[in-house]
């Protein structure tokens, strides 16, 4: 598939693939699981839903809806859906999916090396489970449209799509970030805007997390070694691109303490109550 690019044609998918497709202009990516006769299960807040952010990030949300270019365009596949609050767990073709964006695979078991060379939202270090149960999972939860309320940051389409794939589930309630690559992207570059403003004199309060303290003690090691090798500014911009990478493996699902295997008959009662 290439060091940077995960792109892949039709005839590679393979049933239980974790599936992606970059919107608008590669800010952001929406996350499924293919299950085989060009039908994917995803997750999503759908357009009959108020998105409430009053930000951009509503518009980010919006773009993810199954569409072929444009609300108003009935799928011959999926038929028509206009009547339907497409919210939650569904089902669509894969062309739905894709909304005319390019076809990519989510690799898993990823080195360290390899993963911190990529962009995030498009591996991790967890590895897969096997296709069947993938499959199971996705079934389940679309039967059942039981993997919550969709948030852009705590619990999106990739979080998802990783659930189905590892049966891995973020349960720290401290924790702001579930599974998902691309949020913790953001959040590993705010621990290095938080790191930038400690060192300028800023004060911030601390999380208290356990891995929290664990990205900090590493961050602090790296700068005060990289500062001394390589002093003035550019050192500072070499030690905050190495706390940005830390903090990215720290956060991976791959990689955190506080990720565990929870059934996913386990995970739809828990969230029903």
């Amino acid at each position: 598939m290439g060091l940077f690019s995960h792109k892949i044609s039709r005839d590679e998918l393979k049933e239980g693939d974790h599936i992606y497709s970059w919107r608008n202009a590669y800010i952001y990516s929406h996350h499924g699981i293919y299950i085989g006769d060009e039908k994917v299960i995803h997750f999503t807040r759908g357009g009959g839903l108020e998105f409430g952010t009053g930000t951009i990030l509503d518009k980010i949300i919006e773009i993810s809806i199954p569409n072929h270019g444009g609300r108003d365009n009935n799928c011959l596949n999926c038929g028509d859906k206009s009547n339907l609050k497409l919210g939650g767990v569904i089902s669509s073709c894969l062309d739905c999916f894709l909304a005319g964006g390019s076809l990519c695979r989510f690799e898993y078991s990823a080195s360290p090396s390899i993963f911190l060379a990529k962009r995030g939202g498009t591996c991790t270090i967890a590895p897969s489970d096997s296709s069947d149960e993938v499959i199971s999972r996705a079934k389940f939860l679309f039967l059942r449209n039981g993997f919550g309320e969709y948030d852009l940051l705590d619990n999106n389409c990739e979080d998802f799509a990783i659930y189905c794939k590892t049966g891995l589930f973020v349960l720290s309630v401290a924790t702001k970030f579930g599974s998902s690559g691309q949020a913790n992207s953001v959040s590993a570059a705010g621990s290095v805007v938080s790191l930038t403003l400690k060192v300028l004199g800023v004060k911030k309060k601390s999380s208290g997390g356990q891995e929290d303290s664990m990205v900090s003690v590493v961050n602090q090691v790296i700068s005060s070694t990289v500062k001394y090798v390589v002093p003035g500014f550019g050192g500072l911009a070499l030690a905050e691109y190495g706390h940005y990478c830390i903090g990215r493996l720290f956060y991976d699902i791959g990689m955190r303490k506080d990720a565990c295997k929870v059934p996913v008959e386990e995970l739809v009662a828990f969230g029903e109550q």
